[in-house]
């Protein structure tokens, strides 16, 4: 392709509303355009990389014996609400009445019409197991995009979901779709770790999250030395064994004022104590019952590990009228002393407290010197908060350490969740109607180059990796009016394309500068510059992006010296 052909409007300056690089080098190298918040449109060269790394993942699909369809972005609503997920979806669902008054959702995913699909297709154990998958656009109204398209409303998944007759068939598709990811997103030239994780609003038994460490991650990964690693929703703590205090060590409840002070940081600064001395009491419904989870004023509560330690359906924070109404006082002032008709559920790490402080269920008042059992006795005590620095791994104890990171994947047992909800059966050997055993793969597709960009950059530009690269080679004939130069970059370009490399011929009339900085900025893996200098010497310069090493190579020589570079 020739430049002057191409629709490639790099940008001098960064965009103001860029939070982190890959978003700000998306935009200036012309891979990307807004159209409104978190919603983008791929130009020329984006969409050169979006269709390379689509074209590795169909490639190992296909490896992993998936076959590929389409599904309908426009889903009915009544699936979703037989799955039970159309209330648990939440806002991020987006949904709508068409003009027939039918109730209508813009997929955000696909396990309800591929399980109805196969519901009307699958009939014997004969016709198992079945790996379908697709390439599609997704829709989620998120309240907050942000980092471009790494978290954006519209966005292009590749979903796969298996089908076998029982939980053994489940482990060897889902072991094919994990050695898969790993090919996939090491193709792409990431190292993706894969972690334990939550399965959120998904639903199943087990779920395996790949996410990639970068500065800017929008997640969190949690990692020991001994191999432990494990997603910050999932991730759990080495629980200390909790010794009695001694008696004399208690000091006496008092109820104090701490007017106008709610928070943790004005409560701990008004009482001159740490924030860790605090025990915050935050109130839940838990499908309608209300249950008050205790953690430390430092510590954050993980709505994961309390709905799974509640085994409720629905969890939501209760409004402030409801806080009201079962405490006696504001958003605040909650406390656990004295609390009535609220089950108390305690993170270890409050057991584990002497002396705290707690909300007192009146207005703007606390008590200090609060002590378990003496005072409040939990209805439950265990792990409901999200771990921190200086917690310690939950297989060795040693130390955990908290990274950055990207989720780019995710994969799911869903055993029959969907199947049995939407009546998706087969009849097995037995003659016996059973139900489908799914699992369910995702792989954000346009997540994957931002996520490559933060790991593959420096301050002129991206350094793409060769397999998703939107060119291999760029040829920048530095003087497009030296007839020289010009005539040995074009014979150049045509003994590339002839040669089935992909290679982009920099025929601007531009400046020699704008030129080097365009080809850094968008970081083609090998830059081969064209002078009076290199054509009166039969030579071309090759920069090689990745490594910046320079070389010199014979002209005559040089397709055949840059095909073997290309594998590099």
């Amino acid at each position: 392709m020739r430049w002057s052909q191409t629709h490639i409007p790099t940008l001098r300056e960064d965009p103001v509303d860029a939070e982190v690089a890959s978003h700000r080098l998306m935009l200036r190298a012309g891979l990307i355009r807004k159209l409104s918040a978190g919603v983008y449109s791929y130009l020329p060269l984006g969409q050169r990389v979006l269709l390379k790394v689509i074209a590795i993942i169909r490639q190992e699909m296909t490896r992993a014996g998936a076959q590929e369809v389409l599904l309908p972005a426009l889903q009915p609503a009544e699936l979703w609400k037989r799955s039970g997920r159309y209330e648990l979806m939440g806002p991020e669902l987006i949904r709508f009445r068409d003009r027939h008054g039918k109730e209508t959702v813009l997929g955000p995913t696909h396990e309800e019409v591929i399980t109805a699909l196969v519901a009307g297709e699958l009939r014997s154990y004969r016709q198992l197991p079945l790996n379908l998958y697709q390439i599609q656009v997704k829709f989620r109204d998120e309240p907050r995009p942000r980092f471009g398209v790494i978290r954006s409303s519209e966005f292009l998944m590749k979903d796969a979901y298996s089908f076998d007759r029982d939980a053994t068939g489940l482990e060897r598709s889902y072991q094919a779709m994990y050695e898969a990811y790993q090919r996939i997103f090491h193709r792409c030239g990431l190292e993706a770790i894969p972690v334990q994780a939550e399965t959120g609003f998904m639903g199943g038994s087990d779920s395996h999250e790949f996410m990639v460490p970068a500065e800017h991650g929008e997640d969190t990964v949690v990692r020991c030395a001994c191999g432990y690693a494990a997603s910050h929703a999932r991730a759990t703590y080495a629980v200390d064994d909790v010794a009695s205090a001694a008696h004399d060590d208690l000091q006496p409840l008092q109820v104090v004022d701490t007017p106008a002070k709610h928070t943790v940081e004005q409560v701990s600064a008004f009482l001159g104590v740490s924030p860790a001395q605090l025990v915050k009491t935050l109130i839940y419904l838990a499908d309608g019952r209300p249950v008050a989870a205790l953690v430390r004023g430092d510590h954050e509560v993980n709505e994961a590990k309390l709905q799974k330690l509640l085994q409720c359906q629905a969890l939501r924070m209760a409004d402030a009228a409801t806080i009201e109404r079962l405490t006696g006082a504001p958003i605040g002032f909650s406390g656990p002393v004295g609390l009535k008709g609220v089950a108390l559920m305690a993170d270890h790490a409050v057991v584990a407290q002497r002396n705290m402080v707690v909300g007192a269920n009146q207005p703007e008042r606390h008590a200090i010197a609060v002590n378990v059992p003496r005072d409040f006795k939990p209805d439950q005590v265990a792990d409901i908060r999200y771990v921190v620095t200086g917690d310690r791994c939950p297989q060795c104890r040693g130390p955990i350490a908290l990274e950055p990171a990207i989720e780019v994947g995710h994969i799911f047992k869903l055993g029959a969740r969907y199947t049995q909800a939407l009546n998706a059966t087969f009849l097995d050997e037995d003659g016996v109607q059973k139900p489908l055993v799914m699992g369910c793969y995702g792989i954000g597709v346009t997540r994957i180059i931002p996520t490559v960009i933060e790991r593959h950059h420096d301050e002129a530009g991206i350094r793409w990796p060769s397999a998703i690269a939107p060119y291999l080679v760029d040829l920048v004939p530095l003087n497009i009016r030296h007839a020289p130069s010009r005539e040995a970059a074009e014979q150049l370009y045509r003994a590339l394309t002839d040669a089935g490399v992909d290679a982009i011929l920099d025929d601007r009339d531009e400046r020699a500068g704008v030129k080097l900085k365009d080809a850094d900025l968008i970081g083609f893996p090998l830059r081969v510059v064209i002078s009076e200098k290199t054509v009166s010497a039969s030579q071309v310069e090759v920069r090689v992006r990745a490594t910046g090493a320079t070389t010199f190579l014979p002209l005559a020589e040089a397709p055949q010296r840059l095909s073997r570079l290309i594998a590099f």
